[in-house]
């Protein structure tokens, strides 16, 4: 493999990575469902994946000759 794609492979694997920490570690689920608290964390991990995914595309889109 490219060096490259390698890079690629490594960011968008990283972002998944803290997308899924985010989720599971915030996502506070008591028997009545998920906590006000759990619920801010869920929002606040896709919102922080789809930033980390632009800046990833844009920084890597940038580096392309």
């Amino acid at each position: 493999m490219e060096r490259e794609t390698l890079v690629e492979a490594g960011v968008a694997l990283g972002a998944v990575v803290l997308f899924i920490a985010i989720v599971v570690l915030g996502g506070e689920i008591s028997t009545q469902g998920l906590t006000e608290q759990g619920a801010y964390a869920v929002v606040a991990g896709i919102v922080a994946f789809v930033v980390v995914m632009a800046g990833a595309g844009y920084y890597l889109a940038g580096r392309q000759k």
